[in-house]
């Protein structure tokens, strides 16, 4: 079950990064364009969304059967933990982070929706997305990726 999930939640996060970045570029495009929102831009934005609590919820069920997450915390105690910057960036930093952003990418979507006219609409979504891909790019765990 471990290996799987970890290949899932892997495989995933390319989609996640791509359809962030995406959606972030999307939202700053309408934005400084002043273009009109419409149907098109809904959908990429939902799908950001959609992806990024899906590989949340991969995360979180990775976070508590994996030995780089809470088995680590318990096993070598938090104070090794924080002492060592592999075990800090998969135990704390990259878990914490990407909820951080899961946040981000939530609270953007629904204030958009709340907004009645296209340029607020697409502000909104370049201010949370954007953080929420800068956050995502800070704690990728950038050395198991290539």
């Amino acid at each position: 079950m471990y290996t799987t999930l970890q290949f899932l939640h892997s495989y995933w996060a390319y989609l996640v990064l791509l359809i962030v970045t995406l959606a972030t570029l999307n939202a700053l495009i309408g934005f400084f364009s002043k273009k009109e929102y419409g149907p098109k831009d809904f959908r990429i934005s939902l799908f950001a969304l959609i992806v990024t609590h899906l590989q949340l919820l991969l995360g979180l069920i990775l976070f508590f059967v994996s030995p780089l997450g809470l088995q680590s915390i318990t096993n070598n105690g938090m104070g090794a933990v924080m002492k060592d910057s592999v075990m800090r960036l998969n135990a704390i930093e990259h878990p914490l982070v990407m909820i951080l952003m899961v946040v981000f990418i939530t609270i953007g979507y629904s204030k958009h929706k709340k907004k009645l006219v296209s340029t607020p609409k697409f502000k909104m979504l370049a201010i949370f997305y954007t953080i929420a891909l800068l956050l995502m790019l800070s704690r990728i765990p950038w050395n198991q990726w290539f």
